[in-house]
C-alpha cells in the first residue's frame, strides 16, 4: 500500500493539529521537553510548517548564553539528519501523501524551530 493509498489520512485542521501534536510528541521524545509553543500551517496545497517555540533544554540555553549557539545548532541538525525518517514518517501518515523533501532548522531570539514538509502535490 503506497502513502497516497491510507485509507485514514487526514486533511485541515484535523490534519493541521495532528501534525503539530506529533512534532510536540517528537520534541518531548527526544528532547525530554514540550515546546512553549506549536502550531502547524499548509500554505498552498503542498506545504506544511510547523513552528515551535522555546525549545531549547535548559544545558542548550546555557551554551547559548556562553556564546556556544554554533555548537547547539550542529548538534540539534546531526540528530535531525539521524531521525527525519521519524518526522517524514509520522506527516506521511497522518496525510497519506509522500513527502518530497523535508527542511528542518533552528533560531535563537527568538527560540523557534521550523519544520518543513514539501508534500507530493495531489492529483
Amino acid at each position: 500500500m503506497s502513502v497516497n493509498d491510507e485509507l485514514s489520512s487526514l486533511s485541515g485542521e484535523s490534519l493541521l493539529a495532528a501534525v503539530t501534536d506529533a512534532m510536540v510528541s517528537l520534541h518531548l521524545h527526544y528532547h525530554g521537553r514540550v515546546p512553549a509553543t506549536a502550531v502547524t500551517h499548509l500554505l498552498g496545497d503542498d506545504l506544511l510548517v510547523c513552528k515551535l517555540g522555546g525549545i531549547y533544554t535548559d544545558v542548550e540555553k546555557t551554551m547559548i548564553e556562553l556564546q556556544r549557539t554554533r555548537e547547539v545548532h550542529d548538534i540539534r541538525r546531526t540528530f535531525q539528519a539521524a531521525t527525519r525518517h521519524k518526522f517524514i514518517e509520522v506527516v506521511e501518515r497522518l496525510s497519506g501523501r509522500t513527502v518530497v523533501a523535508f527542511i528542518s532548522n533552528y533560531h535563537v531570539g527568538p527560540d523557534l524551530a521550523v519544520e518543513l514538509f514539501l508534500l507530493e502535490r495531489e492529483d
